[in-house]
C-alpha cells in the first residue's frame, strides 16, 4: 500500500495553456501559481501565459511576471 502524498501533488493538474483557453493534460484539482506558488483551483484559473506555459493566481502576479521579463 502506498502512503498518501503529504503535498497533495496527486491533485495537481497539468495543463497546456492556449491563447484563450487551456487543455487538461493530466486531471487534477489545482495548478500552482508560477510567481507565488499558491494553489489555484481550476475553476478559479483566469490568468496564464500561453507563451511561457505558466499559471498566475491573479492580475498582480501576472503583472509581476510581465515586469520581470520586460525590464
Amino acid at each position: 500500500m502506498n502512503a498518501p502524498d503529504a503535498s497533495g501533488s496527486q491533485d495537481l493538474a497539468i495543463l497546456h495553456y492556449g491563447d484563450g483557453d487551456f487543455t487538461v493534460v493530466r486531471p487534477g484539482r489545482f495548478v500552482l501559481c508560477a510567481v507565488s506558488g499558491l494553489r489555484i483551483p481550476l475553476a478559479a484559473l483566469r490568468y496564464w501565459s500561453a507563451e511561457f506555459q505558466e499559471a498566475y493566481a491573479g492580475p498582480g502576479e501576472a503583472l509581476a511576471r510581465w515586469r520581470e521579463r520586460n525590464p
